[in-house]
């Protein structure tokens, strides 16, 4: 599925604030959000102008404008741009007023939460596109209305013109709406050559409430008199009143005047003969073309009147004998064959050349005489196209070949990086001592990994910082996929030259982010990645740690069967790497002993959605923790976990990548 990214301005003086969108906009399935924040009214402005934003969150509070006159502005200038109030200010008032003057929506700070902002968003975007597509569709019927071939008209029972379009009014030979209008008071009587048509119209009308094919002479301005088609309807108030009438003309003077002419018994057959695209010749017993139809005319390129009475053979090019092929159409003639749907390329005595597909029959005329009917359809624009259609088949055939070769180039390059990645996550377990036996450490780890993709943006590492002392690393990249992974593999590096940092957490996350802020952008990339770092000294019994952004890992008592957040003492939230260049993050501190666990993760554990969209929420993980702390080792605990969640999503599966990382305390601690 393609995703989607919807470029949202804010315009908004508190960087909390800005800082607090951040995090609650996160990627819903098939939509990406992309913040573009500024602190005053006029660099929102500047901004906007600019262009490529699909939707505007505004501040009323602001270093360069207050209250609603701030909307205001911003709703002169937005172009169509959905904008949402996002202010501090509780006013119903101003609520009620902003939403009064086009405001989307009026949210308070404070009261809103991740799904309610971007319920909003998303809400805000579609009622704008749904406006837009009303209009353009009112458009496109306008065009339709003044673009008709057709005449299109409203009138009054009373027998006076409401509407017009051009058409019409080129029908009846007038100027412009204005002249007909103005001219055309009464229908019945300055229209019709029969005035009674009028009557009989308007008698159709209230008995049947629609009016087909319905035929008149009518005078033109000049004076002139042409034949008319009119299919009408009547428009009733609610109370079953007649409004209007409202229809559409066609000029049927030609079809009328050929009709009159050649004399065809069977009215449905006229209408064909007028009305259809393919060409049709009428010839007798000596090939003598006796009628022919408009179609057959522009195929043929030239007029009935150099037509009828001719040898058929006579609108051929020279280069065929006229004699020769008169007597072999004597002697079908004569035979009765017919031909149906024969395909010939042929050139006319115009220099036209078409292609065409042909078939004869022969019919019975009122006056008992057999005629032969062939109808030519010009097959010219679909050999054409055929052709066309067969070197793009030709031609996709080939680029399909090209990209199947292409993507498995690209499989084998995209399996070759998830071994490279995998690879880069610890394959074994150090134990503490160092040198220690397994079974003797004090400390046990354990670890899920499961990537959305072939590579993933989830990554952890184990390092043993010295007799007593280990450092345990998880980040999660925004994203997934092959940028995502070449950002952990930066990561991997940085968290290994910073080793001599190590035992301090909080310093090694604000070397870490110096750092990524600088080689992001250089490289122009807009990513961020959420970390967590934690020492564990076996010696003081205590755990050192920082967090930038991520998930708060569960410190589990499993002797009480208790469950604490690993939360920042400062009690504040650090931003994620690569987001500020002087972020500064601070180290915590709390006391360990055996029989703890500690149960580090990323979000795509828990971003997940279940029947009814209800999402699995950080509270319900902590209850499926709670539910298996007895499991027999961290392992089992993880694998209950994440069978509790697929049993949950209602797709059996995760939407992100998911890292989870175990450390239990073993009873070696003395």
């Amino acid at each position: 599925m393609e995703t989607k990214i919807v470029r949202i301005l804010l315009i908004e003086d508190n960087p909390d604030d800005v800082f607090f969108l951040r995090m609650v906009l996160r990627k819903i399935d098939g939509t990406v959000f992309h913040l573009d924040p500024a602190e005053t009214l006029a660099l929102g402005l500047k901004r906007l102008a600019a262009g490529n934003i699909d939707i505007i969150l505004l501040d009323l509070t602001l270093p360069d404008s207050i209250g609603l006159d701030t909307f205001l502005v911003v709703k002169a200038q937005c172009g169509g741009v959905p904008v949402i109030v996002l202010s501090g200010i509780d006013d119903e008032g101003i609520a009620v007023n902003a939403v009064h003057s086009g405001a989307e929506d009026y949210l308070v700070k404070g009261r809103v939460d991740s799904q309610l902002i971007t319920r909003a968003i998303i809400y805000a975007i579609e009622r704008t596109e749904a406006r837009r597509a009303i209009l353009e569709a009112e458009e496109k019927y306008r065009g339709i209305f003044e673009n008709s071939v057709s005449g299109i008209f409203q009138t009054t029972p009373a027998g006076s013109y409401l509407s017009v379009n051009p058409a019409l009014t080129r029908i009846y030979g007038y100027d412009s709406l204005a002249d007909l209008t103005s001219r055309m008071t009464d229908i019945g009587r300055l229209l019709y050559v029969d005035p009674n048509r009028r009557a009989e119209f308007v008698r159709i009308m209230q008995e049947k409430g629609v009016v087909q094919n319905f035929e008149s002479q009518v005078y033109r301005k000049d004076g002139t008199v042409i034949w008319i088609s009119e299919n009408s309807r009547a428009v009733y108030e609610a109370s079953g009143k007649i409004q209007y009438y409202e229809g559409m003309v066609e000029d049927i003077t030609a079809r009328k005047e050929a009709e009159e002419k050649l004399q065809f018994s069977e009215k449905r057959f006229r209408s064909v003969w007028e009305s259809t695209f393919d060409g049709m010749r009428l010839t007798d017993e000596n090939g003598l073309t006796l009628a022919v139809n408009p179609s057959f005319c522009r195929t043929v390129g030239l007029p009935a009147s150099e037509l009828v009475g001719q040898p058929f053979a006579a609108i051929y090019a020279g280069t065929r004998d006229e004699s020769e092929l008169m007597r072999q159409y004597k002697e079908r003639f004569a035979q009765h064959k017919t031909d149906i749907q024969v395909e010939r390329r042929v050139t006319f005595c115009t220099g036209k050349t078409v292609d065409l597909e042909l078939s004869n029959s022969f019919i019975e005329s009122s006056e008992g005489r057999i005629l032969l009917l062939s109808v030519f359809r010009d097959i010219t624009i679909r050999k054409h196209a055929e052709e066309r259609e067969r070197q793009a088949n030709l031609e996709l055939a080939r680029s399909q070949a090209e990209l199947r070769k292409k993507n498995e180039i690209m499989e084998d390059d995209l399996k070759m990086a998830r071994e490279i990645q995998q690879a880069m996550l610890p394959q074994q377990y150090p134990s503490f001592p160092l040198g220690a036996a397994p079974q003797a450490s004090m400390l046990r780890f354990f670890h899920r990994y499961l990537p959305t993709g072939q590579v993933g943006g989830d990554f952890f590492n184990i390092l043993p910082l010295s007799e007593k002392m280990a450092g345990l690393f998880i980040c999660d990249v925004m994203g997934h996929g092959v940028r995502s992974a070449l950002v952990t593999a930066m990561l991997r590096a940085l968290v290994e030259e910073l080793r001599p940092v190590a035992l301090n957490p909080g310093l090694l996350l604000t070397r870490i982010n110096s750092d990524l802020r600088a080689i992001l952008q250089q490289t122009g990339t807009p990513l961020f990645t959420t970390a967590f770092y934690l020492v564990v000294d076996l010696e003081k019994h205590e755990m050192l740690y920082a967090n930038a952004g991520h998930p708060k890992p569960f410190f589990i008592h499993n002797q009480t069967g208790t469950i604490d957040l690993l939360k920042n003492q400062a009690g504040r939230s650090y931003p994620a790497l690569g987001l500020f260049a002087d972020s500064t993050y601070h180290t915590n501190r709390c006391p360990v002993r055996a029989g703890d666990t500690v149960m580090l993760f990323t979000d795509g554990l828990y971003e997940v959605e279940g029947k009814n969209e209800e999402q699995f929420s950080q509270g319900m993980l902590i209850d499926v923790v709670k539910k298996h702390i007895g499991s027999p080792n961290c392992g089992e605990l993880f694998d209950s976990i994440l069978a509790d969640i697929q049993q949950f999503s209602i797709t059996s599966s995760f939407s992100d990548d998911v890292c989870m990382v175990g450390m239990e305390v073993t009873e070696n601690l003395t």
